[in-house]
């Protein structure tokens, strides 16, 4: 399936975006609606509206009935803004990211708000073995890949479709060789914001061979809203008992660990920054949290709940569930206000965090770990939903 590509910037007064119809062009990125926390910002379509490897990007915007809104670019299939009510109705957004694709392009950090692609998180050496047969990639992160490798998921421009109001479609088809992963892997991705306040993600890939694959979302949140400040008072609770500590590289060393006693112990809710600085090799490691958490099954919502954050200023409640078995929480640790958010403020050090759903990082190599393989026959389906209440 190989949806047409589309344009639709709908409505959205009630958020405080510009309406947009056919031939109306949208309201200047510098307007804003003030709210009690921070301003949310109007996004021009005309900055997202390029052409990059021969293919067009665009803004897509969805909607519910509640006048919550999710937007999102082609360009590295990214989220781009997610605007939510707060504790006294009032809309916040709570994703950080940029104002134009230029701004994306340029991004020292690339991975703002993008579906994450072949394989997220880190392969470690950038090797695997497959059916006997050994696969070197691209090591973008030291002597590891990342997230797909030099030009992963994040720099592609996805086809994509709205067949409703509240639904954004993207398909991209991977061809073999593609960062030296094996296999023609088509993956479509379906981003739905429900009248429950849920933005839900399905992932599906289907492969021609043997290949291995690892999908998730790389949206940076801060619940009081881009441009708040730092996100050390966000209340974190993750549903795990355990986690995969790693080795400097931040590749995991094999063993799961236990969280009982160790500043990786959310499973009551804990402020992100109440230890976050304690003398631990591990938090020495990643600068911070940058680790995978192995979620104890609790079940909820007919899937894992994974986790509940909850931003002090704004009272937005974020619960994730997944049928994933980890969650990366990454809390910003590498962020080093060389870029400006949409907001005029600088992505400063934690000033937003990751909570990545996924299998484990470096599973190609890690026997123990649940597998990572696709083979063709197969079709590799996963979905997790980031659900807001207040």
């Amino acid at each position: 399936m190989k949806p047409k590509l589309l344009f639709s910037l709908c409505a959205l007064a009630a958020t405080g975006f510009a309406s947009c119809q056919s031939g109306t062009k949208e309201s200047s990125s510098n307007d804003t609606v003030k709210s009690d926390t921070v301003a949310v910002i109007k996004l021009a379509a005309d900055s997202f509206t390029k052409e990059i490897d021969g293919k067009k990007t665009a803004l897509y915007t969805l909607k519910n009935k509640n006048g919550a809104a999710a937007i999102f670019t082609n360009y590295g299939g990214r989220l781009v803004s997610l605007v939510m009510p707060d504790k006294n109705g009032k809309m916040v957004d709570v994703v950080v990211g940029f104002k134009s694709i230029g701004d994306y392009e340029k991004s020292t950090e690339p991975y703002f708000g993008a579906t994450i692609g072949r394989y997220g998180n880190r392969i470690a050496k950038g090797k695997f073995t497959l059916e006997g047969k050994t696969y070197s990639l691209f090591t973008n992160n030291g002597k590891n890949t990342l997230h797909g490798g030099k030009k992963g998921f994040q720099y592609v421009v996805w086809d994509a479709s709205q067949p409703h109001a509240n639904t954004l479609v993207l398909h991209y088809l991977s061809k073999d060789g593609e960062e030296s992963f094996p296999g023609n892997l088509d993956v479509q991705v379906t981003y739905t914001l429900t009248d429950d306040n849920e933005l839900k993600m399905d992932y599906e890939a289907k492969t021609d061979q043997t290949t291995v694959v690892n999908l998730t979302n790389h949206a940076f949140f801060n619940l009081n809203g881009d441009g708040s400040g730092d996100i050390l008072n966000h209340q974190v609770k993750i549903y795990a008992d355990g986690y995969t500590p790693v080795d400097s590289t931040l590749i995991p060393t094999g063993k799961i660990e236990k969280v009982k006693g160790t500043p990786f112990d959310f499973t009551t809710a804990t402020t992100i920054g109440k230890r976050i600085d304690d003398k631990n090799e591990q938090l020495t490691f990643g600068k911070g949290y940058d680790h995978n958490f192995v979620l104890n099954k609790t079940k909820a919502m007919g899937m894992f709940h994974a986790a509940t954050v909850k931003g002090d200023q704004s009272g937005i409640v974020m619960d994730i569930y997944t049928q994933e078995p980890g969650l990366q929480f990454y809390s910003g640790n590498f962020m080093q206000s060389k870029n400006t958010f949409k907001s005029g403020a600088k992505d400063a050090f934690r000033t937003a965090i990751a909570m990545e759903t996924q299998h484990f990082p470096d599973s190609p190599n890690q026997p123990a770990f649940p597998s990572t393989v696709l083979k063709p026959g197969q079709v590799y389906k996963t979905s997790s939903i980031y659900k807001f209440s207040k």
